[in-house]
């Protein structure tokens, strides 16, 4: 009885329940870090390697990013290294934006990136490119990033409220931190002999360290060769 009730409920039903349930949760992890509800702009940064996704948001006053709660990444897909190709179950690597929400998602509530990006589109295969990447509830995924179903609320429905708000949610997707070793070497084992990846890592490099320094989201454009281009 319990489940044919569950599977009666619609995705607007189950996002006001998760609502009513988080909503205080949210907000409450928001104003913690000294920023009214909702923050003006959110930025999520995943380190494949390293299992943690962060989640940054700014106010409406200042450009620098307060940092609200780090996430464990509870599976992972693939290893180091960009997703290129449909089926490779790779987790993309690189600078996206967060372009959909999905309460009817069969991992409890999911955020859509916009992979393939446009360095994607240069890089990875011309016809199968690989699509469909989220971030989302729940311990399993193939090629995306799992946060837990608790984790999902809290970042779903700030998300939501953000983008409600006029507001943009950014997303970095990196291999590593800078500062892990073990990753690392791993990082730069996997390069040797391989020119193309170790720019393409170099380059991202160079952006998580630009917010590193500052905790300011630096500006970040694609050249025709699909490379991430650091601006001032």
């Amino acid at each position: 009885m319990s489940s044919e009730v569950a599977e009666s409920i619609t995705p607007e039903q189950k996002l006001a329940g998760v609502r009513a349930r988080r909503a205080a949760d949210a907000r409450g992890l928001v104003r913690s870090a000294g920023l009214s509800y909702p923050p003006r702009r959110l930025l999520l940064r995943a380190f494949k390697g390293d299992g943690q996704m962060e989640l940054w948001a700014r106010g409406r006053d200042s450009d620098i990013y307060r940092l609200l709660k780090i996430y464990p990444i509870c599976a992972r897909s693939g290893g180091l290294g960009p997703k290129r190709r449909e089926g490779d179950l790779q987790v993309p690597e690189g600078i996206y934006r967060v372009v959909h929400f999905n309460p009817a998602s069969s991992f409890h509530l999911s955020m859509g990136i916009d992979y393939p990006n446009a360095s994607d589109r240069v890089l990875s295969d011309p016809k199968e490119p690989g699509s469909n990447i989220y971030i989302h509830g729940g311990c399993a995924t193939i090629g995306c990033i799992p946060i837990g179903n608790e984790g999902i609320e809290e970042v779903y429905l700030i998300g939501a409220d953000v983008k409600a708000a006029g507001g943009k949610i950014d997303v970095h997707l990196f291999p590593c931190r800078t500062s892990g070793a073990v990753c690392r070497a791993e990082m730069t084992t996997m390069a040797q002999g391989n020119p193309e990846l170790k720019k393409f890592w170099s380059d991202l490099d160079r952006i998580q360290a630009a917010f590193d320094r500052d905790h300011k989201l630096p500006a970040v454009t694609v050249d025709e060769k699909g490379r991430y281009l650091l601006g001032d």
